[in-house]
């Protein structure tokens, strides 16, 4: 059973003072009306993700997102600007986007405002911002999810690697690493499969999966 007063004291801005004035309001809700008086407003959901990212760091602010998702059934596969549900606003290379949960395994959706290519800069730019993360393309869409390549007998291939980027192999897996985005993007090429941007040690890293 939904314990809807401790959703308003933990997401909706509520206090133990509001309880009885909750109790009433409340009882004469259908779930979906409760969930969406007690869904914070964009402005206040963006505030606080702002001030737990500043304060907190990426990880915890992600975490309270993703909590708040959950709890009041905000996860959705198709997040647009038309704001059916709150979202968290995120400004990457000059252009909104928004950031939104598709699914309880923390998987999220990055879309942008008005329609926008998909750049490696941009990739990277949010795999700075969410260091915890990997960001991939798929589908034509941005997506995020928590780090989870799992490495296993990595050798680095001096012979390709440069001043700037390092590149190691396993089994599957090309991965490389460097400062120079420009670089990264040159050197990928060589290399197809499916490509995982993380932010790792302050540099950049290149994952491709083949």
């Amino acid at each position: 059973m939904t314990d809807y007063l401790a959703l308003a004291m933990t997401y909706g801005g509520f206090t133990s003072l509001d309880k009885v004035y909750l109790e009433g309001l409340l009882g004469l809700m259908t779930h979906e009306e409760k969930l969406r008086f007690l869904t914070p407003p964009p402005s206040v959901l963006n505030a606080y993700f702002a001030e737990i990212y500043d304060k907190r760091g990426p990880e915890e602010a992600t975490a309270y997102y993703f909590d708040l998702s959950k709890s009041l059934e905000l996860l959705s596969d198709q997040p647009s600007f038309a704001e059916v549900y709150p979202f968290v606003r995120l400004n990457l290379a000059g252009q909104s986007y928004g950031f939104a949960y598709v699914d309880e395994t923390e998987t999220a959706l990055v879309f942008a405002e008005q329609a926008q290519p998909v750049t490696i800069d941009l990739l990277f730019q949010l795999a700075q911002l969410f260091p915890h993360y990997q960001v991939f393309e798929k589908s034509g869409k941005v997506w995020l999810q928590p780090f989870s390549q799992k490495i296993k007998d990595l050798t680095c291939d001096e012979q390709a690697s440069t001043l700037l980027t390092e590149i190691y192999l396993s089994e599957g897996l090309v991965k490389l690493r460097g400062y120079n985005v420009e670089e990264l993007a040159e050197l990928a090429e060589r290399y197809p499969g499916q490509r995982y941007y993380h932010f790792e040690e302050r540099q950049l890293a290149l994952y491709i999966i083949h």
